[in-house]
C-alpha cells in the first residue's frame, strides 16, 4: 500500500511540474538556487530541458547549479552548452575557466594559423544565426539607402548615398561570408564533454583495442567520426583516439 501511495505522490508531482509553464518552472527553479537547495533547481531546469525549451540562461543556471555541487562534467557541459547558444556569454565564459580548474586532464591547444585566430576570435563571437541576421538588416539598409540616392536632387546627397550603399553592399556581403564561414565551423566542429570519471581511449574502436592514453570526467574532445557504440575523437592538443560513446555527452 505503501510503495502505491508513494507511486501515486510521484505521478501527481511529476504531473504538475508538467502542467506548470516554462517561465513559472524557471522561476521556482530560480528560487530553489538562491535558497542552496540546488539538487531541486537542477531538476526544475531539467524538466524544463525536456519540454524542448533551450537558452543560454537555461544552461547557465544548469551549470552553476552543478558547480555548486561540485559536478565537473556537467557543470562544464552545461556552460558550453550556453555559449553554443551566446558566445559572448561573459558569467558563462567566467565560470567555465573556474569549472575547468577542477578537471584532471591539462589539455594544451596547438598553435593556431592567423586565420584560425581570427575565426576565433572575429567569427566564432557570433553565432551563425546572429551574422545570418546583421547580413539581412544590412541588405535592406542598403536598399533603403539606394533608393534615397535615386529619389534625391542634391549632388551632395547623392555622393553621400552612394557611398553608403557601397559600404553597406560591402557590410552585407562580409557578414555574409562570415555566416557562411561560421555555419561550416560549427557543422564540422562537434563538442563532447567527458562524463566518465575516468576512461581508456584505444587506438582503434574495439575493447580488445590498445589503449593508446587516459581521460578524466570535465574534459573537451571534438568527435571525428563515430562507429556503433564507438566515436572517434581529437583533443585540442591534436590527440586522436577512441572512446566508448556512453562515457561522452555531445554538447
Amino acid at each position: 500500500m505503501k510503495k502505491r501511495f508513494a507511486f501515486i505522490m510521484v505521478l501527481f508531482f511529476g504531473y504538475i511540474s508538467f502542467a506548470q509553464t516554462p517561465d513559472e518552472l524557471f522561476s521556482k527553479a530560480n528560487d530553489f538556487y538562491k535558497n542552496g537547495q540546488y539538487s531541486n533547481a537542477i531538476q526544475l531546469y531539467l524538466d524544463i530541458e525536456k519540454q524542448g525549451m533551450e537558452s543560454d540562461d537555461l544552461f547557465y543556471n544548469l551549470g552553476n547549479s552543478y558547480y555548486k555541487l561540485n559536478k565537473v562534467a556537467p557543470s562544464i557541459y552545461y556552460y558550453e552548452k550556453a555559449l553554443k547558444i551566446n558566445p559572448i556569454h561573459e558569467d558563462a565564459l567566467n565560470n567555465l575557466a573556474f569549472a575547468k580548474r577542477m578537471t584532471i586532464d591539462v589539455i594544451e591547444d596547438l598553435p593556431k594559423t592567423f586565420l584560425q585566430r581570427f575565426s576565433s576570435n572575429v567569427i566564432q563571437k557570433l553565432t551563425y544565426d546572429n551574422w545570418a541576421i546583421l547580413a539581412v538588416t544590412a541588405s535592406f539598409l542598403s536598399v533603403i539607402i539606394f533608393l534615397l540616392y535615386y529619389f534625391s536632387s542634391s549632388p551632395k546627397q547623392k555622393i553621400f548615398y552612394f557611398n553608403s550603399a557601397i559600404l553597406t553592399v560591402f557590410v552585407m556581403v562580409i557578414t555574409v561570408t562570415f555566416a557562411f564561414s561560421n555555419y561550416k565551423t560549427t557543422q564540422k566542429t562537434r563538442g563532447a564533454i567527458i562524463f566518465e570519471q575516468k576512461c581508456d581511449i584505444k587506438n582503434s574502436p574495439s575493447l580488445d583495442g590498445e589503449t593508446v592514453f587516459e581521460l578524466h570526467e570535465g574534459t573537451k574532445v571534438y568527435i571525428l567520426d563515430e562507429l556503433s557504440n564507438w566515436k572517434k575523437i581529437k583533443l585540442a592538443d591534436g590527440k586522436v583516439g577512441w572512446v566508448n560513446a556512453a562515457d561522452l555527452k555531445e554538447i
